[in-house]
């Protein structure tokens, strides 16, 4: 996975200035506009530059700390952006401290950049200090080039070009690129010519869902369809659902969550007997929150259609999906049919009277309880101000979401995004600091990020920011349980186990997150109730602030029960309340 450049006697009076200049250079004309930093001794001559850079109003620089935080801020920023973002890093352990964010990157197919400085080459393998074998580190999971030493100027800006040119593999991509000493030049020397910053991008990798790149093939109608819209489906798979007469069974980060043909309560219906009724279903995006719809892609009796995401990969669990490269059309005859209509009007009737049910359940809840959390928050984001964005993390608020999230307008600009490539809890924080930091909300409202106090604590540093960095107007909404609260809707939550659970699976960590906010001179909040979150929510204040719901875990497995027993609404009379 890795291509090594340069192995050969290069350019006489080549500088390790000069080298860095034109890796970022080319990366700007690709259109890069964001670098993240994390200092280093190895990597100077690309933090001088990059500097110097943002200086000329060529790019913004981020600086962080702690190299695995860095590589989720710059995460978020490409997935605010739908841009390519560069991390930088130094040489030796700095590198492996990425590889989580590559992973992610990879899986989601985000343009992740990773530029690490290294020692010659010939320094590997001799116990050389801070030297070690980071190229091909990150394998499968990004291509690697390595730009030896030797390497002149525009043989460099060549190699990163080719790198991010369009035919290359969507995705991250890590250049690791070696310098010798000296480097640094000598001072007074200029790092950027102003003249030479405003490049305009070449090509700019955009990432708005499945791109339509050829004429897509056309589905009957006839079979009862289903189009499960997973994570960065787009607007296409409503489109598809709205052109078959179809329900939509949206994800929260889908894109698609809008329109009359979005059911809300998809995840409960499909515990119940109207999933065995389906005969086909249409998979866009990466769907990855429900058990149910798990079932359902993997059933032997369902027709499954599988449209490739940004990645190249389709979501096919079980392997017997008819992959195909872009969103299918439908033909228009039989459009009118008496029961195409039927089957939608079903799945609106039930929709409605579990939502009714599920609210019902919720409102009733002590208060304050998780999914009365998801709740104002769903909200919020539904009825608030416009082109509002929201960063879930995984694990229980993500689906407590899923559950919450009212059906938007059609045109509507929430934006709902969260690291599903591989549903980690890594890096959240950073990244929704990154998101938040490329996404201003147009009316002077805020970003949100909702975490459960897991996740948080797992990226505490992403709270550590600079006096001279660019900061988010970011609420970072924490559902405190004190413990893995996710863990108890799974087997080992079962009573068989409680012997085990609170030690190896909840982990109580009883942190005073005012006290750890009030250490990184964070903005802090404690609420108790659903008003007092709203209000959190309401609050124009600028800057980042951490507003704790402190919520009980103790009967999470009972709520689950309760809701999972709503799929059976409606059983005896499965079209009550549904209309002509």
């Amino acid at each position: 996975m890795s291509r090594v450049l340069g192995d050969t006697p290069g350019e006489l009076g080549v500088t390790s200035h000069d080298r860095a200049v034109a890796v970022l250079r080319a990366l700007i004309k690709a259109g890069m506009r964001e670098v993240v930093l994390a200092p280093g001794s190895r990597s100077a001559p690309l933090a001088l530059a990059a500097h110097a850079a943002e200086i000329a109003g060529a790019l913004r620089l981020h600086v962080r700390i702690d190299e695995r935080t860095a590589g989720f801020l710059a995460l978020g920023l490409a997935i605010g952006s739908r841009r390519p973002v560069a991390v930088v890093t130094t040489s030796g352990t700095a590198v492996g401290n990425l590889v989580p964010a590559v992973m992610e990157a990879h899986h989601s197919g985000r343009p992740l950049v990773v530029i690490s400085a290294d020692r010659p080459a010939e320094l590997r393998g001799t116990g050389a200090n801070q030297t070690t074998w980071q190229t091909g580190i990150f394998g499968r999971f990004a291509p690697c080039v390595d730009l030896a030493a030797t390497l002149g100027p525009d043989a460099t800006a060549d190699a990163v070009t080719h790198v991010m040119g369009p035919e290359s593999p969507r995705g991250p991509v890590h250049l690791n690129v070696q310098f010798d000493s000296p480097l640094l030049p000598k001072p007074g020397m200029p790092w950027w010519s102003a003249a030479r910053s405003a490049s305009t991008p070449e090509s700019t990798q955009t990432g708005e869902g499945v791109q339509v790149t050829h004429r897509p093939p056309t589905l009957e109608r006839g079979p009862r369809t289903v189009v499960v819209a997973g994570d960065e489906a787009g607007p296409a798979a409503r489109a598809l659902a709205e052109a078959g007469g179809w329900p939509l069974l949206a994800e929260p980060t889908s894109g698609a969550r809008v329109g009359d043909h979005a059911i809300r309560a998809y995840r409960i219906l499909l515990g119940g007997p109207l999933a065995t009724e389906i005969e086909r279903v249409i998979v866009v995006g990466h769907p990855t929150l429900s058990r149910p719809q798990t079932a359902l892609l993997t059933r032997d009796d369902v027709e499954l259609i599988a449209i490739r995401g940004p990645g190249g990969v389709a979501t096919d669990p079980a392997g017997r999906a008819a992959v195909v490269d872009v969103v299918p059309e439908v033909t228009a005859e039989g459009a009118s049919d008496p029961a195409e209509v039927a089957w939608l009007l079903k799945w609106r009737a039930l929709d409605t009277q579990v939502c009714q049910g599920l609210d019902a359940l919720v409102e009733a809840l002590p208060e304050l309880d998780a999914l009365q959390v998801a709740a104002v928050v769903g909200r919020a984001e539904t009825e608030g101000a416009e082109s509002a964005t929201l960063f879930v993390g995984s694990s229980n608020p993500i689906r407590d979401l899923d559950l919450m999230l009212p059906v938007g307008r059609v045109g509507g600009r929430r934006f709902v995004v969260a690291n599903r490539g591989l549903a980690g809890i890594d890096g959240s924080v950073s990244t929704a600091i990154g998101v938040a930091l490329t996404r201003p909300p147009r009316d002077g409202g805020r970003s949100v990020a909702l975490l459960g106090d897991v996740t948080f604590l797992h990226d505490t540093t992403g709270l550590a920011i600079g006096p001279h960095e660019p900061r988010p107007d970011l609420t970072v909404i924490v559902v405190n349980d004190n413990g893995g609260s996710i863990f108890s809707l799974l087997e080992q939550g079962s009573p068989e186990y409680a012997a085990s659970f609170e030690r190896v699976f909840a982990t109580p960590h009883g942190v005073d997150l005012s006290a750890l906010c009030q250490a990184g001179g964070t903005a802090y909040r404690c609420v108790r109730t659903r008003a007092e979150l709203a209000a959190a929510l309401a609050d124009p204040s600028p800057g980042l602030r951490v507003v704790e719901a402190r919520v009980s875990r103790d009967a999470r497995r009972a709520t689950a029960v309760a809701i999972a027993a709503l799929s059976r609404i409606g059983e005896d009379d499965p079209m009550s309340g549904a209309s002509p």
